[in-house]
């Protein structure tokens, strides 16, 4: 696992050692990337279910200003620290140890963030984090959803409606945008 552009790019990752973490493939980061590119220049984002860091440290090394990474294991929490040290990484972030839902509460009183993006377990019901985390993206922010190729996600949760849908292996990239 590497740091696919940006002023860190080649930067090696290091993945978990225990089961139930699925970092995202360097091929579908990039495609991510390669569509958000616009809005991560200054950027605020949220690495939600952030596992290896992996989304949320692309984003920092694109240009975005700061990156909140969210894991409630604090195995995840360590690696993402490990791997922010091995990029040489020490501002621009933050690190919650806590479920999205639990993170959602702790940040609404906070600025919205401009891409907010969700990688949970394939197998995780991710309805109640898409009703709510309209509530801390700006109007005009995005939303992405890394999920399981086979499984439907949702058209509009909460203040969110989906706008688009990229297919690639196993996985599925949908996009949401806030509806007021």
């Amino acid at each position: 696992m590497r740091v696919i552009a940006g002023t860190l790019k080649g930067r090696r990752l290091d993945s978990p050692t225990w089961e139930g973490v699925r970092p995202t493939s360097d091929k579908l980061r990039e495609t991510l990337f390669n569509v958000l590119a616009p809005r991560i220049g200054g950027a605020r984002v949220l690495d939600g279910y952030a596992g290896t860091g992996a989304v949320g440290i692309e984003a920092l090394s694109r240009g975005a200003a700061q990156v909140m990474f969210v894991d409630q294991d604090r195995r995840a929490c360590a690696l993402i620290r490990q791997n922010l040290e091995r990029c040489a990484i020490t501002e621009g972030y933050a690190i919650i140890q806590a479920t999205v839902l639990q993170a959602i509460e702790r940040l609404r009183g906070e600025p919205a963030f401009d891409v907010i993006l969700l990688d949970p377990p394939y197998a995780t019901d991710t309805q109640d984090a898409l009703q709510h985390v309209g509530e801390i993206v700006k109007p005009d922010g995005i939303v992405v959803l890394e999920h399981a190729r086979k499984s439907e996600s949702p058209v509009a949760p909460g203040r969110l409606v989906r706008t688009r849908e990229m297919r690639s292996g196993d996985s599925a990239l949908t996009f949401y945008t806030c509806q007021l």
